[in-house]
């Protein structure tokens, strides 16, 4: 069978359990009340919504690379279909009944080492990053744990709008998929387009679902966190099953070209929060889409633009690796990044003290117009009353007492 077609039955597998596993899901949610209540920091707050949507996801994806990679060596994505299990069972308890950050916190390390040590999922070189490239066992576990860890917070931080992680979560599989593909690493290609055919299907009920609209919570974003983990690393150490050229392509810069929306807003967020001497998983209103959100007040705009922004440096990554190479365009993107990700914070800071006049100016008028009903309601009764005691003669020749007003 062509490979081109190996990935489209994977696409239309996923795609299919979670279409149909979807509605399902939100009726037993309904009738078993697993909501997620709204706060102040939620995307929606007028209605309760089911967050559950993680089960279909990992659902359609462990369904459909079960089916499509029947007769390819299933021991090469074993230990991410393990890793993903057990992120996907915390994620389910956190979602049902609550998980502590600090408890969250102890399985993501678990399972990173776990992934580290047991099954040898961790960085061998640097690829010239700070002008390293082999880098030592300890070194390594070190960096992949850090990397890990990283990833799936960063994830799991995004899911905070509608269409948001779902639709960065697209790119990130869709491109890992050509990539992997086009270096002959079909299995892990194969995984990828599984879970874009998940999330594909997920993004309709999120994002223009009525009846039917659903959240992934904890249950997707942590277990789609600890996947794209591994295929970073994964895409990192890949030994080409074909003769490819190309080999700069599998560097650091371009897996954070990839990565760099949820890698930007995660570092950014912990920065801010560690220097208002908070603890970095305290939640707040910094992110980048929130501050999106105080600007145009649509969740969907806001989302296409990081998805849009995603996407353009995923291109100036492979436009510009030949001619930077590896260890300049790495910090160039992250300088970068960190410069475009604070636009919406320093628009809002500009907009604040505009906002804050407008209001003073508000009350100043409301006062005002308050200060003339109060004399048109009180004095100009009073004086009304004058004229007419001045005015009126009564005329005590007619049958029925009248006053009569002279007009001047």
């Amino acid at each position: 069978m062509p490979h081109s077609l190996y990935l489209l039955l994977s696409f239309a597998i996923s795609f299919a359990v979670v279409f149909f596993a979807v509605p399902k899901i939100i009726l037993v949610s309904n009738e078993k009340k697993l909501f997620d209540v709204p706060t102040h920091r939620s995307a929606n707050q007028k209605h309760i919504i089911p967050n559950l949507g993680g089960i279909a996801i990992f659902s359609g994806i462990f369904i459909s690379v079960l089916i499509t990679l029947t007769g390819f060596d299933i021991n090469k994505i074993d230990c991410l279909l393990l890793s993903s299990l057990i992120m996907f069972l915390m994620g389910l308890k956190d979602d049902t009944i609550g998980l502590s950050a600090k408890k969250k916190l102890i399985g993501q390390v678990f399972v990173a080492i776990f992934l580290v040590t047991v099954c040898q999922v961790r960085f061998t070189s640097l690829h010239g990053i700070l002008g390293i490239y082999e880098i030592n066992y300890a070194s390594s576990l070190v960096i992949s744990v850090i990397t890990m860890i990283g990833i799936i917070n960063a994830f799991n931080l995004i899911d905070g709008i509608d269409g948001l992680s779902t639709g960065i979560g697209t790119v990130i599989s869709s491109v890992y998929g050509i990539l992997f593909l086009y270096f002959g690493q079909l299995e892990y290609a194969i995984l990828s387009f599984s879970i874009t055919g998940s999330l594909v299907a997920f993004f309709f009920f999120n994002v223009f679902g009525t009846k039917n609209k659903i959240f992934m919570g904890d249950t997707g974003s942590l277990t789609l966190g600890v996947m794209f983990a591994i295929l970073t690393i994964w895409y990192n150490e890949i030994i080409p099953a074909n003769n490819s050229n190309n080999l700069i392509w599998t560097s650091p810069a371009i897996s954070l070209a990839i990565m760099i929306v949820p890698v930007i807003d995660t570092i950014r967020v912990f920065t801010v929060r560690i220097s208002q001497k908070r603890s970095p998983f305290a939640p707040d209103m910094n992110h980048i889409h929130h501050q999106l959100i105080k600007i145009n007040k649509n969740h969907l705009h806001a989302s296409i633009i990081l998805i849009l922004g995603n996407l353009i440096f995923i291109a100036m990554a492979f436009g510009f690796i030949d001619i930077l190479g590896n260890n300049i365009l790495f910090f160039s993107l992250l300088i970068l990044g960190f410069s475009v990700a604070s636009i919406p914070a320093t628009i809002n800071l500009k907009m604040k003290p505009e906002e804050e006049m407008i209001k003073v100016t508000g009350n100043l008028e409301e006062s005002h117009l308050h200060l003339i009903k109060t004399i048109r309601f009180h004095d100009i009764p009073e004086q009304e009353e004058t004229e007419k005691e001045k005015n009126a003669v009564v005329s005590k020749n007619d049958h029925f007492p009248k006053v009569k007003i002279h007009s001047n």
